[in-house]
């Protein structure tokens, strides 16, 4: 039972990705495929004009260009930038590869370079995520003591804790804060809030020194603190700041911020959409056990189903309610039943005969029921007494 629950949500969940992401292309290929046919006509014609002006041919431009996307790769830019594999710029690239982000504005170009960053990456990568789940762990125990707070504040304001702290007429209360978390919606809340607010610090440092606008910002701070990291904006790349040594100082630990605040939402939202599955499962659960159900009553006809089973007794979490009624309607309607689906159906009852047995074989007083008197079984002793009572909740049943 568990491992199909499980395999269902697995399902389920691909599937709703599966279908968030074509939803996904399917916007984006309407809001974007009309600008980049426009750029590509610009370009061609751009092209034209410039092969013609300069009297060379088409092939030999682009050959040109292709051998500049070669350079730009390895670095290589017209303006005037910092280089890439110096400390500072190792030590950026490098963050960028444990944090998962993988701006691509630098790659290896060696072969040796590339060997060491599988290695580099496997080891750096794995011991970046848990610190990112410790820095969870403790970001929800902060959270939780001091909403805990807030909430021993306002049952002291309505008078329901004491203020001394001592255990007077709010003890249940008492008792229930020591088990008492947060909702995940509250955490939920409060993450999206501090990284709103880290995005929003972030952005008004970006923009005059980095020169984008304030939107532009807050898309990098998205796709960075997000570790998508599509390389389009890049950060701290220019040779020259002013402040420098300030500049990338807060630009490392807005990042650092950032990603574990929007790492830590991801996994709380996770909660939520695993949640929400579950409830969409359980919904589906519960329209094809109705239909079932359905089926299986109108498929058997011979079978009088009592109205009173339900109400007569409890079913548990561990008992199949559709067996117990089953078996219940076979024997109202007089046929025969195997002797396991006899003791399947009449657990409670053969426990509380048992226990009615040995009651009166210590000599332990016995009440009569008013079912029995009232259908004129006599009260008796031992085992024939506990038939006649039986027979009589029988009768009242039938």
């Amino acid at each position: 039972g568990r491992l199909n629950a499980d395999n269902a949500r697995f399902l389920l969940l691909a599937v709703l990705i599966v279908l968030y992401m074509l939803c996904g292309a399917a916007v984006f290929s309407a809001i974007e495929l009309p600008t980049e046919r426009e750029a590509k006509e610009r370009w061609e014609e751009r092209l034209e004009n410039f092969t013609r002006r300069h009297n060379l041919s088409r092939a030999e431009l682009r050959h040109f260009l292709r051998e500049y996307e070669e350079a730009s790769g390895a670095g290589i830019r017209v303006d005037d930038i910092r280089p890439r594999w110096d400390f500072t710029g190792a030590f950026y690239f490098v963050g960028t590869v444990v944090s998962t982000i993988g701006f691509g504005m630098t790659t290896p170009a060696t072969v040796g370079g590339k060997i060491f960053l599988i290695f580099y990456g496997l080891i750096g990568c794995a011991g970046t995520i848990l610190f990112f789940n410790l820095f969870l762990e403790r970001l929800i125990t902060v959270i939780a003591y001091i909403m805990k707070s807030c909430h021993e504040r306002q049952l002291r304001r309505k008078g329901v804790l004491p203020h001394n702290g001592r255990r007077g007429s709010g003890t249940s209360e008492v008792d229930s804060l020591a088990g008492w978390k947060p909702s995940v919606y509250y955490v939920m809340l409060i993450l999206c809030v501090a990284s709103l607010i880290i995005s929003c610090c972030a952005s008004a440092m970006y923009t005059p020194i980095e020169g984008w606008s304030y939107f532009d910002s807050l898309y990098f701070c998205f796709v960075a603190f997000s570790t998508i990291g599509f390389g389009d904006l890049v950060s701290s790349q220019n040779i020259r700041y002013e402040s420098q040594g300030l500049y990338r100082f807060g630009n490392f630990v807005f990042i650092l911020m950032g990603v574990c605040c929007i790492y830590s939402l991801f996994n709380v939202i996770s909660i939520v959409i695993k949640q929400s599955i579950n409830w969409i499962l359980k919904k589906l659960a519960c329209k094809c056990c109705h239909r079932c159900q359905r089926r299986l009553f109108r498929s058997r006809r011979n079978v009088v189903m009592p109205g009173n089973v339900r109400s007569r007794r409890n079913i548990s979490i561990e008992t199949d309610g559709v067996n117990e009624s089953d078996t219940d309607g076979r024997r109202l309607s007089e046929e025969m039943i195997s002797m396991k689906d006899f003791l399947a159906s009449n657990k409670v009852s053969l426990a509380i005969m048992q226990k009615q047995l040995s009651e009166t074989a210590n000599g332990y007083p016995r009440q009569m029921s008013s079912n029995s008197k009232q259908n004129g079984f006599s009260g008796g002793v031992g085992a024939l007494a506990i038939m006649n009572n039986r027979l009589a909740e029988t009768s009242v049943d039938r």
